[in-house]
């Protein structure tokens, strides 16, 4: 859905991104270290036809560090 902007279950393009962050309504994130710096947001995202719903984390660096600390 991040790309396409469909549903890859229903072909719905009614799509949206929930962004990703550490504290407000919508907290979504990964911790890559001990402390609350360290959070690397994750992008949700919804199909609102059906309600399947993505999970992407967006920024290169971040991947990176996540991978640095779990592999």
């Amino acid at each position: 859905m991040k790309t396409t902007g469909k549903c890859p279950k229903c072909g719905s393009d009614d799509v949206l991104r929930i962004p990703g962050g550490a504290y407000g309504g919508q907290p979504n994130y990964v911790l890559a270290g001990l402390t609350r710096w360290s959070a690397k947001f994750v992008s949700r995202y919804l199909c609102c036809a059906c309600g399947y719903s993505e999970e992407w984390i967006e920024s290169r660096k971040d991947i990176q560090d996540l991978k640095d600390e779990f592999s």
